[in-house]
C-alpha cells in the first residue's frame, strides 16, 4: 500500500504500511561509528569521498536530513537507539563506557532485539556492542597485571552479559571501540581466542590504546571481518521462513583512522578519506548480500551514524591539515568538511555532534529519492519497527521513542515532541521546530568554549535559518528562552518524552 507523501517536509511517495501476520519485513540496521554528516557525497555534492554505496541506497530510499543521534558520543546514543529511551535517564550522565566496563543495559530493560524476537524474528548483532559486558576475571591469587591495561580478565571464562543476554540470538564483534582493549573478539558469550600479544600505544592516525591482542585481532581487517559475518548471517537468515533482524554497529570511520591496504590512496583526502570510503563499501556489501536472497523488496534498511565526524574544520588558510600531515585531526574547508556545513565536532552539543547521515530503504513501502526534512532522532525506530510489526509498547518501554510511520505517510507533519540533545559532558539542549536551546555556555564536547551545563548565558538559534549557530540570538527572545527552558526540565524530570 503506498501513499504520496503530500508534507511541505517530506517529498516524494513514502509510506510505513504495517504489516502484520507472514509478511513482515527483514530489518537491517546499520550504525556507522563517527561518520559525518558532510561524510556521505549525497548530503555534501563538494565531497571528493566516493561513497556510491551509500548514495544508492539514499536513491532508493528515504533521507532524512535533520535526524540526530540521541548523544554525541557512543555509548549513549547505541543504549537510546536499541532502548528507545535517552541514555541520561540511565546511571551513564556524560561519556562512554571503556572495553572492560560493566553492562549499561538495566536487567529486564527490553531491547528492539527483544520486541523482534517476541515477533519470531531471528536476531543478530555483529559489530561494536560498546553497551559494557559482565566479563570473567581471574581469580584473585593470579597475576593480573599479564597485559597491561587489563584489569585480570579470564580469557576463557563465560560473559555473563554479552548481546545474547538482551534479546539477540547471535553475536560476533568487540566488546567497545576499536581503539579500547580488549583487542579480542567475542562470539556470543565467549572470547574466540585468549591473547598472546602485547598491543602498545599507538598515535594518530592509527590511534589506539595499550592492552592485550590476539593473534587473529588485526586492526584494519576488523571490518572485513565484522563484513563477513553481516554477509553470512543475512544469507543464512533469509532461508528461513522467519523473518531476520541484523543490527550491525560497524568500528569506522572511528579510530584508529586505519583503512584496510587496499583502499589506501583511493581518496585524496589520506586516511580518513580512504576509511570512510571502506565503509561505504562495507554498506555496499550488505546491501548486494540481500539483494542476493531476493529479499530486497520485504527488506527494512536503516543506515545512520552514532554522532558526528571527530575531525576538526580549519578556517585559517595557512593551518596545516589531514591532507598535507596525516597526523594532523582536521580538515581545511577546501580540502573537505566532514561536519558539512555544521558547527562542533563529534562530542558537541552543537549541531555538528548529533547532526547525522540517515538514510531508510524499503522498496515496497517507500519510493526511491524521497526526502524528509521533519526533526527525528535515532530512539524513534523502536516505536516506528514497533508499529510496522504491529507490537504494542509497554509503559516503561521506549520511553522516549515515537513513532516515524504518521510522520513519513503524510499523516503528521512533525514528529510531535521535542527531541534532545545530549552532549559528552552532560550538556543538554531542546529542539522545538526551528529553535534550538543550549542549555549551558559552550560546546558541551571538544570544540571551544567547552563550557559548562547549566551554565548561563543558554544560547539560542534558529536553525533553519541558521544551520551552522552562528547567530545566538537568546537576548533578542528571552520568552522562547524560557518556554524551551521549562520544556526540557519537564521532558527531563517527568522520566519520559512519548506521550
Amino acid at each position: 500500500m503506498n501513499r504520496a507523501c503530500t508534507l511541505s517536509l517530506c517529498f516524494g511517495v513514502a509510506v510505513f504500511g504495517t504489516a502484520i501476520g507472514d509478511d513482515l519485513p527483514n530489518v537491517v540496521v546499520i550504525l556507522a561509528d563517527d561518520m559525518g554528516y558532510g561524510d556521505v557525497s549525497h548530503l555534501n555534492p563538494d565531497s571528493t569521498i566516493p561513497t556510491p554505496n551509500l548514495n544508492r541506497l539514499a536513491q532508493a530510499g528515504m533521507t532524512f536530513l535533520d535526524a540526530h543521534s540521541p548523544s554525541a558520543v557512543c555509548t549513549p546514543t547505541r543504549y537510546g537507539l536499541l532502548t528507545g529511551r535517552y541514555c541520561w535517564r540511565s546511571k551513564l550522565k556524560q561519556g562512554v563506557l571503556g572495553g572492560y566496563s560493566e553492562p549499561l543495559l538495566e536487567p529486564g530493560r527490553r531491547t528492539l532485539a527483544n520486541l523482534l524476537k517476541d515477533a519470531d524474528y531471528q536476531t543478530a548483532a555483529i559489530g561494536k556492542w560498546h553497551l559494557g559486558m559482565a566479563l570473567p576475571t581471574q581469580a584473585e591469587d593470579l597475576d593480573s597485571k599479564k597485559w597491561d591495561g587489563d584489569p585480570g580478565i579470564d580469557f576463557l571464562g563465560t560473559i555473563a552479559d554479552s548481546p545474547i543476554h538482551h534479546g539477540f540470538d547471535n553475536y560476533f564483534g568487540v566488546s567497545a571501540s576499536l581503539d579500547m582493549a580488549p583487542y579480542v573478539y567475542v562470539r556470543n558469550d565467549r572470547f574466540t581466542q585468549e591473547p598472546s600479544l602485547q598491543q602498545e600505544a599507538v598515535e594518530f592516525p592509527h590511534y589506539i590504546r595499550p592492552g592485550p591482542r590476539a593473534a587473529d585481532f588485526i586492526v584494519d581487517e576488523a571490518l572485513d571481518r565484522l563484513t563477513e559475518e553481516a554477509t553470512q548471517f543475512i544469507a543464512e537468515a533469509a532461508k528461513s521462513d522467519n523473518p531476520f533482524f541484523l543490527y550491525l554497529p560497524l568500528t569506522g570511520p572511528h579510530k584508529p583512522t586505519q583503512p584496510h591496504a587496499r583502499f589506501r590512496g583511493k581518496t585524496s583526502l589520506s586516511e580518513y578519506g580512504d576509511f570512510v570510503h571502506q565503509v561505504d563499501w562495507t554498506v555496499g556489501n550488505v546491501l548486494d548480500a540481500i539483494e542476493a536472497t531476493g529479499e530486497s523488496d520485504n527488506t527494512l534498511v536503516v543506515f545512520t551514524s552514532d554522532n558526528g565526524s571527530y575531525m576538526y574544520r580549519y578556517d585559517e588558510a595557512d593551518t596545516l591539515d589531514h591532507v598535507d600531515d596525516v597526523t594532523l585531526q582536521g580538515y581545511r574547508p577546501e580540502h573537505h568538511r566532514a561536519n558539512g556545513p555544521l558547527r562542533g565536532t563529534k562530542a558537541d552539543v552543537w549541531e555538528a555532534g548529533h547532526r547525522v547521515p540517515t538514510f531508510i530503504r524499503w522498496p515496497r513501502e517507500i519510493d526511491g529519492a524521497a526526502t524528509c526534512q521533519a526533526t527525528i532522532c535515532l530512539v524513534d525506530l523502536y516505536a516506528t519497527i514497533a508499529e510496522i510489526v504491529g507490537a504494542d509498547l509497554a509503559e516503561d518501554e521506549a520511553e522516549d521513542s515515537i513513532s516515524l510511520v504518521k510522520l513519513v505517510s503524510g499523516e503528521s507533519a512533525t514528529r510531535g515532541t521535542p527531541v534532545i540533545h545530549h552532549s559528552a559532558n552532560g550538556m543538554f539542549a531542546i529542539r522545538d521546530g526551528k529553535w534550538k536551546l543550549i542549555a549551558g555556555n559552550g560546546s558541551g564536547g571538544r570544540q571551544l568554549p567547552k563550557g559548562k551545563p547549566f551554565e548561563k548565558p543558554y544560547q539560542l538559534y534558529d536553525v533553519q535559518q541558521d544551520l551552522g549557530e552562528l547567530h545566538d540570538v537568546a537576548a533578542r527572545y528571552p520568552e522562547v528562552v524560557m518556554e524551551l527552558s521549562q520544556k526540557l526540565d519537564s521532558l527531563r524530570d517527568q522520566g519520559r518524552s512519548r506521550p
